[in-house]
C-alpha cells in the first residue's frame, strides 16, 4: 500500500512541477518554432506514458498485493493485449519521430538567398568571418595560422582579400534575413549553441558543419559551447547581437578586411620612443614598472596583449568600473594614442626594451602555488610564457604585485564586468576558484618561473 501511494505522489509531484516550474524555454528569437513544437509533442507523448505506466504500476501494486487465500494466475501470452500495446507504442513513436523528420528536412534545406558567416571555435574562444562584396570566403589552411594570421587565410587567394575578420567574440546578424553559419574548429570538438535560436551543431576538427536560421527579434544573446572541450569549457562564451539592417551594415563596414590587416605597417620604434615619453613617467624609461605609481612592467609582454589592453581602455572595456581607480587613470592616458599607428609605434618601442625580471614582492607557499598553477598553465603555458592562440598573456617575469591586484579585481568582478569584455569574464570565472591566501601562493610560484626568451613575442597586428 505504501509503495502505491508513493508512486501516485511521484506522478502528481512530477506533473505539478512541470506545469508550475518557472524554468522553461527562453523566448524564441529565430524562425525555428518547429523545434519548440517538436519538443512540446515529445513532452506530451512521454508525459502521458509516464503518467499511465506509473499509475498502472500503482494500481497493480495495490490490486495484486499479497492477501491470505488468494493465488495468482499465470498467463504467459495475451495476443489481444500485445496488439493493443504494439499499436499504442507505434502511434507514440511516430508522434515523436515524425515532427523531427520534418524539422530535419527544413534544417538541411538552406534558403538560396541566405547570407554566409563562418564561425571559428578554439579553446576557449569564438571568432567570425564574413565574405566581402564578392560573396565568397577565401581558402584557409591550418598551416597558415600564425599570430598575424589567426584565421589561416591563404594570402594568395583573391577571394579572401575582402573577407571581414572579427577576432572578438561578438557576432552581429541582421534582423529577418536568413543566414547560414559555417562551423569550423581549430583544435578539438566544440558546439555552437544560442538557446534563443533553438539550433545547435558540433564543430568537428577537419570538416565544416553548418546550421541556418533567420533572426526574428533584436537583442543580445549568449553563445555557448555545449560540447565539453577542456578545462575552460564553461568560460567559452560569446555574444550574438541581432540588429536592424542599417545598424548591422554599419557594424560590418567597420570591421577590417584581410587585405587591410595585412596592409597595416609594422610599428616604428623610433617614432614610438617619443610617444612613449608620457608612458615612461609611470612605467619607467625601460618599461620596468613602478609599484609606487601602480604602473606594471611592460617590457617583455606580448605585443598583441599590450595592443588589446590599450584598445580596451580606449573603448571602455577596462577602466570603467567605479572601483577601478587605476584603470580610470590608464583610460585617460590610452586616449592620447589616437590612432592604430600610434599604438603600434609605442608597442614597437616597448618590444625593444630589455626584458629583465621584475623584482619579487609577493611571498607565499610556493608548493601550494605550484598546484594551483596547474590550471593556469593550460592557457598561460607551463612556464608562464603566454600562448597567443589561447588569448593568454605572459605572466613569468612580470610585476607580481600587479598580477596579485588583477586576480583580486577579476575575483571581485571589478575587472571583467563590462558586458562585452568576454576575455575578462573568462578570467573572472577562473579567478573565483582562488581564495585570497591561494592567490598569494600562486603569484609566489609564478615568481619562480624563468623568463623564456623564445616565448611567443611576435607582434599580433590587428588583434
Amino acid at each position: 500500500m505504501a509503495i502505491a501511494v508513493v508512486l501516485v505522489l511521484l506522478v502528481v509531484g512530477s506533473v505539478a512541477f512541470h506545469f508550475l516550474s518557472p524554468w522553461y524555454f527562453t523566448p524564441i528569437a529565430s524562425n525555428w518554432g518547429m523545434i519548440d513544437d517538436t519538443v512540446t509533442i515529445t513532452f506530451w507523448v512521454t508525459g502521458i506514458v509516464f503518467v499511465a505506466v506509473n499509475l498502472f504500476l500503482a494500481y497493480s501494486v495495490y490490486k495484486y498485493r499479497h492477501r491470505e487465500g488468494l493465488k495468482a494466475d499465470y498467463e504467459p501470452e495475451n495476443k489481444k493485449l500485445e496488439w493493443w500495446l504494439t499499436a499504442i507504442t507505434t502511434v507514440g513513436v511516430v508522434a515523436m519521430l515524425a515532427p523531427g523528420l520534418f524539422v530535419w528536412g527544413k534544417f538541411v534545406d538552406v534558403p538560396d538567398d541566405a547570407d554566409i558567416v563562418e564561425v571559428v571555435g578554439q579553446q576557449w574562444h569564438w571568432s567570425f568571418r564574413f565574405p566581402g562584396a564578392d560573396g565568397l570566403l577565401g581558402q584557409v589552411d591550418p598551416k597558415l595560422m600564425t599570430v598575424d594570421n589567426p584565421f589561416g587565410l591563404d594570402p594568395d587567394d583573391p577571394n579572401g582579400q575582402d573577407d571581414r575578420l572579427i577576432a572578438s567574440p561578438e557576432l552581429h546578424l541582421p534582423l529577418d534575413r536568413p543566414v547560414k553559419l559555417l562551423l569550423r574548429s581549430k583544435d578539438v570538438l566544440h558546439n555552437f549553441t544560442v538557446p534563443q535560436f533553438r539550433t545547435k551543431m558540433d564543430l568537428v576538427p577537419g570538416m565544416v558543419t553548418f546550421i541556418w536560421l533567420t533572426p526574428t527579434r533584436t537583442g543580445r544573446f549568449d553563445v555557448m559551447c555545449e560540447e565539453l572541450c577542456g578545462i575552460a569549457h564553461h568560460a567559452m562564451r560569446a555574444s550574438v547581437v541581432v540588429d536592424e539592417e542599417t545598424d548591422f551594415n554599419g557594424w560590418l563596414d567597420a570591421q577590417p578586411t584581410f587585405a587591410e590587416l595585412r596592409g597595416i605597417p609594422d610599428g616604428d620604434a623610433t617614432v614610438g620612443q617619443a610617444q612613449y615619453a608620457a608612458c615612461a613617467a609611470c612605467h619607467g624609461f625601460q618599461g620596468e614598472g613602478n609599484q609606487q605609481l601602480n604602473a606594471p612592467k611592460l617590457a617583455g609582454q606580448e605585443a598583441w596583449y599590450l595592443r588589446r589592453q590599450i584598445r580596451n581602455y580606449k573603448n571602455g572595456l577596462r577602466g570603467s568600473h567605479q572601483d577601478d581607480i587605476y584603470g580610470q587613470q590608464m583610460a585617460g592616458m590610452a586616449a592620447t594614442l589616437a590612432t592604430d599607428a600610434a599604438i603600434n609605434n609605442v608597442i614597437a618601442f616597448i618590444q625593444s626594451l630589455p626584458d629583465n625580471p621584475a623584482v619579487a614582492t609577493v611571498t607565499g607557499d610556493v608548493d601550494r602555488g605550484r598546484d594551483k598553477f596547474t590550471t593556469c598553465a593550460i592557457c598561460h603555458g607551463n612556464q608562464g610564457q603566454g600562448i597567443w592562440a589561447l588569448n593568454a598573456p605572459r605572466t613569468a617575469g612580470m610585476s607580481d604585485w600587479y598580477l596579485l591586484a588583477q586576480l583580486q579585481n577579476f575575483k571581485a568582478q571589478i575587472r571583467g564586468h563590462h558586458p562585452t569584455d568576454s576575455y575578462g569574464k573568462q578570467m573572472s570565472m577562473m579567478a573565483t576558484m582562488l581564495t585570497d591566501e591561494t592567490i598569494n601562493d600562486l603569484v609566489a610560484y609564478i615568481n619562480t618561473l624563468p623568463i623564456n626568451d623564445g616565448a611567443e613575442q611576435v607582434a599580433m597586428r590587428g588583434q
